[in-house]
């Protein structure tokens, strides 16, 4: 019997499930943000762009070579091979400030065979607003290796892309809300308006009547100490209340793609009767060679005699029964004996017919 424990990732919890507030929500405005670049990796062992289809990388070469002073004959046709572009990709974390080190990636936007033991050149790092964050440059480390010889090839894992550990420095910092104005906004990670009352209610319990108030299901409202040094040490203790979250929306989360699916501990189930039947169809075929007569002067042909044959297994009606537990809903869908695929079927007509009590998500 196909067990549906194996297809659903979840956790066995209890009726309170306690959580802190920096686990469930996140500070207004602090927060990472994206960087990227383009650059050059010099240094490659013959495995760099075809230079002939990748004009740019050309085009880079020529440019940076004009900034150090060497000059290019006109329609001078440069074919290099150790060299790659490529773009780099950094996350600038809230509070970097100038000299910190970020770890970037460097994936190749050419033809390359493998940036492998490359040296990237200093690529500035741009965010959104087009001004430069960080400065990057060094050895790109790449967790493969591949090899190739008289026509065959081995590869493990991806050779174009790699990762330069505190290959960036930070040159700018990014200015915060953090320590301005009289309050701070709390996003949740996820809407609920039950969960935002919830955290409302155990911040004023812990830290005063009337700090917190929820502005919506997804944003709280936090009054803090105007001072700096208060203000950190209010948001550590803030961070560290812990709040009730059992009881939130309950949801289905269905893969549709590799037919995994998981559920969280707030889904129930209503007293349902479903019938469920495979149907297979088989197709085959047979060669018939058609032989002409000797004198006949036709030709041998070659014919394919297809057979269908259809095969449907009877569909059994299995009552499942109310439950307000994770536990036996699982237990009751394993009574099916589906595959992971047919449960994504039985799951949306469970949610049709109104039985299961839970948000269906198909990613």
């Amino acid at each position: 019997m196909f067990m549906l424990a194996a297809a659903i990732g979840v956790g066995w919890l209890g009726e309170a499930h306690a959580e802190r507030i920096k686990d469930v929500a996140s500070i207004a405005g602090v927060r990472d943000n994206q960087l990227v670049g383009y650059g050059l990796v010099v240094g490659l062992d013959g495995t760099g762009d075809q230079t002939t289809q990748t004009p740019f990388t050309v085009q880079s070469i020529q440019s940076m070579l004009g900034q150090m002073g060497v000059n290019l004959p006109p329609g001078q046709s440069l074919q290099l091979k150790n060299v790659a572009s490529v773009m780099v990709t950094a996350s600038l974390p809230p509070f970097a400030a100038p000299g910190q080190p970020l770890d970037v990636t460097v994936s190749s936007m050419g033809n390359a065979k493998s940036v492998k033991g490359g040296t990237l050149l200093m690529t500035p790092l741009k965010g959104a607003d087009g001004n430069v964050y960080a400065i990057a440059q060094g050895n790109v480390v790449v967790a493969g290796a591949g090899a190739s010889a008289g026509g065959s090839k081995a590869q493990v894992n991806h050779l174009a892309a790699g990762r330069i550990p505190g290959g960036a420095t930070v040159e700018r910092a990014v200015a915060s809300p953090f320590a301005q104005g009289s309050t701070l906004r709390l996003d949740l990670y996820a809407s609920d308006f039950s969960v935002a009352r919830r955290v409302v209610d155990a911040i004023n319990r812990n830290l005063g009547s009337g700090i917190a108030r929820a502005l919506d299901g997804r944003s709280i409202e936090v009054a803090v100490p105007v001072e700096a040094n208060d203000r950190v040490a209010f948001l550590g203790q803030l961070e560290e209340i812990n709040v009730d979250t059992s009881g939130g929306a309950a949801k289905v989360v269905i893969n549709a793609r590799t037919g995994s699916i998981a559920m969280n501990q707030n889904v129930t189930l209503e007293p349902a009767a479903i019938a469920h039947g495979n149907l297979s169809v088989t197709i085959s075929s047979t060669p018939v060679i058609s032989q002409p007569n000797a004198l006949s002067g036709g030709q041998t042909v070659v014919a394919q005699q297809s057979d269908i044959s259809i095969k449907a297994d009877p569909g059994k009606l299995i009552l499942l029964p109310g439950s307000a537990k994770l536990a036996d809903v699982v237990k009751a869908l394993n009574t099916l004996g589906a595959t992971p695929q047919d449960l994504l079927a039985i799951l949306q007509a469970l949610k049709a017919s109104g039985s299961l009590r839970a948000e269906l998500e198909i990613i």
